[in-house]
């Protein structure tokens, strides 16, 4: 593990006040004024209610591609840096901004593995209502999330890839500025995002990154156009730090796959390596493992990168490699290979469709509450996470339902939370008597 070790400069300090009303008047900082902010956060000079103002300054006027680049360098270089050098293969990780029924790193982690790329994928927290990875993977008895770096390193040297916890030592300024950002109302600031997200994966030892960025009503980010531009920085702050990176802006606008869950979810990521599933998380996998081979340099042209992973999606290979993690992190394998092995919940009920129509829209952030309301995920750090329930055969876009009909099968242990939950359900489904587009699942490719 390494941390650079900065010469000395002859830098004189600004005051806070300075440097807020610096940004508060659209001034761009210089690389030693970012160095300053860094610091005095991470040793926490900078009292916190200059540091919200600071935020908010930067929320309203934005940052420069080159200031954004010089806090992502400074975010990365405030803890360690994950050496990976001594791993000759190349190093590519995927992130995305997170969505409902997104379960595509459950299968692009094996798929890249497969491929014969390095995976070295660290994840945190996403926003609230998304149940993120590393708690889907907890269904399996046994698994681990949290490695050390060197354990991490080691994982990757041996099997080629890990699916892991963010380290506190890794970008520790980011969790810092996430946690304010969090209490500010600043959380969708774009550089802030940009630095949040590249200074952490580029601190795991990543040469590259596959970014996926979604919008509408299932993610953070609800404007399009925002969108857009937060896979523009990213990319372009991956660029000036020589790192290959693409961002791929995709569709949140309705759950992804048929399952919104946990055990449901990792379900149907393995029927996915079996190279069965849903035909929209087939296609936005594809597209992502597309970008993966071709950016590790594994395949030359877009024919030989569908080709690659067309094949390890269906030649069990992918599948193996998400044994060989799981078993590498303390979980039973033998789930992977029996999925009825995975807890399943006492009842399943349908949410019967009101009246005949088309379904026009789904209110993805409704039904990600509304699983968290059966118990998938936590309220606090002492609930404990029920596995066995979510939701599946969740009916899309365009699709022609009779009354009665179910709009998706509903998975719970206990009545009064289906209660709770059903409000949601209900309210996430609109109905329309002509069959509506249903929106492309892939907006615009940015590399």
């Amino acid at each position: 593990m390494t941390k650079r070790t900065l010469p000395p400069r002859r830098f004189i300090k600004p005051t806070f006040e300075f440097l807020i009303e610096k940004k508060r008047d659209g001034g761009e900082f210089n690389q030693d004024e970012i160095r300053y902010i860094i610091d005095s956060t991470l040793d926490g000079d900078m009292p916190r209610h200059q540091l919200a103002a600071l935020a908010m300054a930067i929320y309203f006027q934005g940052m420069s591609a080159q200031e954004t680049a010089e806090l992502t360098e400074e975010m990365m270089l405030s803890g360690e840096v994950i050496d990976l050098s001594h791993i000759a293969k190349p190093k590519i990780d995927k992130y995305s901004t997170g969505g409902v029924g997104d379960k595509t790193s459950l299968v692009l982690v094996p798929l890249a593995m497969a491929s014969g790329v390095i995976v070295p994928m660290m994840t945190g927290i996403e926003h609230d209502y998304v149940v993120n990875t590393l708690t889907k993977l907890g269904s399996i008895p046994g698994f681990k999330s949290n490695l050390t770096n060197d354990q991490f390193a080691a994982q990757l040297g041996k099997i080629g890839g890990a699916i892991v916890a963010q380290t506190p030592d890794l970008a520790p300024v980011e969790a810092k500025f996430h946690a304010l950002r969090n209490e500010t109302g600043t959380i969708p600031s774009l550089p802030l995002i940009t630095g949040s997200v590249l200074s952490k994966k580029l601190a795991e030892g990543a040469e590259g990154l596959v970014i996926d960025v979604k919008w509408g009503n299932g993610s953070f980010i609800k404007d399009l156009e925002q969108a857009k531009q937060l896979a523009r920085s990213m990319t372009r702050v991956g660029r000036t730090m020589k790192r290959r990176c693409v961002a791929l802006v995709t569709d949140m606008n309705q759950p992804l796959g048929d399952t919104v869950g946990t055990a449901l979810e990792v379900k149907e990521a393995i029927e996915l390596l079996k190279g069965n599933g849903p035909e929209d998380i087939k296609d936005l996998v594809l597209k992502l493992g597309m970008e993966i081979v071709r950016l590790a340099g594994v395949a030359g042209s877009t024919l030989s990168a569908k080709q690659t992973i067309q094949r390890h999606l269906t030649d069990g290979s992918a599948l193996e490699k998400l044994k060989d993690i799981v078993k590498a992190q303390g979980g039973d394998p033998a789930f992977i290979d029996n999925p009825d092995k995975f807890p399943q919940a006492r009842h399943v009920r349908k949410l019967p469709a009101p009246k005949r129509g088309y379904v026009h829209t789904i209110n993805a952030a409704m039904v990600a509450h509304g699983v968290h309301l059966l118990g998938a995920g936590k309220n606090s750090a002492n609930d404990k996470i029920d596995y066995s329930v979510g939701v599946s055969e969740i009916k899309k876009v365009g699709t022609q339902v009779k009354q009665g009909e179910p709009l998706m099968m509903i998975h719970y242990n206990d009545e009064a939370r289906l209660e709770q939950a059903l409000e949601y359900f209900k309210n996430a489904y609109r109905l329309a008597p002509k069959r509506p587009t249903p929106p492309p699942l892939m907006v615009e490719r940015v590399a």
